[in-house]
């Protein structure tokens, strides 16, 4: 506001000094003559320095740019990686679930990462961390441009945040992102996981349930449903869950897949003669004062080779169980 009343006060002296001189060389013009291109010189004069004026308000100062605004990163998952790196992997990701909070993961870790929130302002994104007793570290942007946010921490060193087109930050797994459709890994919070291929099998969770479909050709649902309860250990789940399909459950037990040396509760129902061709099996394990259970419900159609895809393709998820093992 200073720069601007000053500018004001040299255009107005500038305009009577150009007004004087036309006085002063004029002697011979009319009074009414002066007066008209006094008013003429003033006007067009005030005219020009305002726009000038405008103009300048309204652009940057000198060494300033358009990183003013915010926020920088808004809800998306974004690539990070050294601007100078040789080989830039794609393997560590910023994922903001908003563009105040969000996590960072590591693709060729296990996804393992860090929560953190942040504020965005002035050119600077200031991160905390892992909780609430973390410290706050600085980012300073220094460009924002066709989907790439280049800046900079506090070691200097310029990282590149760039923007993975229609990734949905709600569902990534950088992980997954990073691997091969048919050889896809989902790790359930209660330490195991299973692979699967993702080209014929949908996972979802819901209400403590993870459920793995299969999306090819197939004669009806099929399907895998897994889940952890406190109601009973493994065997007395197994059969509960085999008593109420009917007497024609088949019980057993073996190695269970991925900890042979846990004892596996099986049960069988076998698809009857006539009908939709429906059969249940069931897998449990004594799991943490409960049960682990994998719950498989199928139905075989007239195609023997298409029932072979579905079952191969289910089995395949239960035969790739690993558990996760901790230290003291």
């Amino acid at each position: 506001m200073r720069k601007l009343i000053f500018n004001k006060v040299i255009m107005i002296a500038a305009v009577t000094a150009i007004a004087g001189g036309v006085l002063a060389g004029c002697g011979a013009k009319t009074e009414e003559t002066i007066g008209a291109e006094e008013t003429t010189i003033t006007e067009a004069t005030i005219t020009e320095s305002t726009d000038q004026q405008v103009a300048l308000s309204n652009s940057p100062e000198q060494g300033e740019t358009e990183l003013t605004r915010a926020p920088y990163f808004e809800a998306g998952v974004y690539a990070v990686y050294p601007e100078n790196a040789k080989n830039q992997e794609k393997t560590n990701f910023y994922v903001f679930n908003a563009d105040s909070y969000g996590y960072t993961t590591d693709g060729a870790n296990h996804g393992m990462g860090l929560p953190f929130s942040c504020t965005q302002a002035d050119g600077t994104v200031k991160f905390s961390f892992g909780g609430a007793d973390s410290t706050e570290e600085a980012f300073v942007v220094k460009a924002d441009e066709s989907g790439k946010i280049t800046g900079a921490f506090g070691d200097g060193v310029v990282m590149v945040f760039e923007k993975l087109d229609g990734v949905d930050p709600d569902t990534f797994d950088a992980e997954n992102y990073l691997s091969d459709p048919k050889d896809q890994v989902y790790h359930d919070a209660n330490g195991w996981s299973v692979r699967y291929d993702a080209t014929n099998i949908s996972v979802t969770n819901e209400n403590g349930k993870v459920f793995f479909v299969y999306t090819g050709e197939c004669a009806g649902t099929n399907m895998i449903t897994a889940y952890y309860t406190v109601d009973n250990e493994g065997e007395a789940a197994i059969e509960e869950l085999g008593n109420s399909w009917g007497e024609a459950t088949v019980f057993s037990q073996g190695p269970f897949p991925g900890a042979e040396s846990e004892t596996g509760y099986w049960a069988v129902l076998p698809p009857a003669e006539e009908g939709s061709g429906a059969y249940m099996t069931a897998i449990g394990r004594d799991y943490m004062d409960g049960a682990l259970i994998f719950e498989l419900s199928g139905h075989n159609g007239n195609d023997e080779e298409m029932n072979m895809a579905v079952s191969d393709a289910l089995a395949a998820v239960i035969d790739s169980l690993t558990f996760e093992t901790y230290g003291e």
